[in-house]
């Protein structure tokens, strides 16, 4: 294998980068994609397309030794990005044989098999290089990477509810928990990227973590309570959806409310207790 894909790390991130755009070109023969849970599993393939290609790119021009001063640890986010690609490429083929697949839709099927390729080789590839120790692999970035990734899951969800099931009966209860998901993510994964661009001032960012989980643990809660409490109550009201279809929708809305809620509050502790040592108290 010549070019940047040699030896075996770049003959791994070769197939994780065929095996990832093979699915999202099989899906455009498909036809357009409306559903938000098509629309997620199209995002993960893209997205996973992108961040080996990146990393590839970076390593072969050796501008990770440029980048040194401000991502000190390229190998921990070589590795924490391989890991959440795999998570995500495995959760997509997972919604996409749930919510996608039937037993005459022979380009679907087609998908999956190359999703579930791409999800092995990204596994592999992240086993391959736990031997790293940093931020992203560490504790407090795996508990950050799955605050993030369990709410794109939730929005995913809720989306999808919106589309398909709610055309009338819209309530502010469940506007609102749409907004603590989107706002909670957002400021999650800028809290990521402030880690990693920051990664010489561990302890810097500490106090502001701890407001934003306290925050953040209030909303969810609120949003665990809002969400069932409005939604489930929308039978009375919606007569003509399919029941079992917009409860899959709202079953995992509510599930992952209450998840992200428990990894919050994890992730909080574990927050207080690296301040204590910080002396930020």
């Amino acid at each position: 294998m010549c070019g940047p894909f040699k030896g075996c790390q770049g003959i791994l991130r070769l197939l994780e980068i065929i095996f990832s755009a093979l699915p999202f070109i099989f899906l455009i023969f498909r036809g357009r994609m409306v559903s938000p849970w098509g629309v997620w599993c199209q995002f993960v393939w893209v997205f996973c397309v992108a961040v080996p290609l990146v990393l590839t790119v970076v390593e072969a021009r050796m501008l990770h030794i440029l980048m040194a001063a401000f991502l000190p640890d390229w190998a921990d986010l070589s590795c924490g990005l391989t890991t959440l690609c795999g998570v995500m490429v495995a959760s997509a083929t997972v919604v996409f044989v749930v919510v996608f697949i039937c037993l005459s839709c022979f380009i679907d099927f087609v998908c999956f098999i190359f999703s579930l390729v791409a999800t092995i080789v990204f596994l592999f590839d992240s086993l391959q290089q736990k031997k790293t120790s940093g931020y992203l692999c560490g504790r407090r970035g795996i508990l950050r990477t799955a605050e993030a990734f369990i709410a794109c899951i939730i929005l995913s969800a809720a989306a999808h509810q919106f589309v398909t099931a709610q055309w009338l009966f819209r309530p502010l209860g469940l506007i609102c928990c749409m907004i603590v998901f989107a706002l909670c993510l957002l400021v999650t994964v800028v809290i990521i990227v402030l880690k990693l661009l920051q990664h010489l001032l561990s302890c810097g960012l500490n106090v502001v973590e701890i407001v934003f989980n306290v925050v953040a643990v209030l909303s969810y809660l609120a949003a665990a309570v809002l969400w069932p409490f409005f939604g489930y109550a929308r039978r009375q009201y919606d007569l003509y959806v399919c029941g079992n279809c917009s409860n899959a929708n709202l079953n995992t809305v509510t599930v992952g409310a209450i998840v992200n809620l428990v990894v919050y509050i994890v992730d909080l502790v574990f927050i207080h207790q690296i301040s204590l040592k910080c002396g930020f108290y």
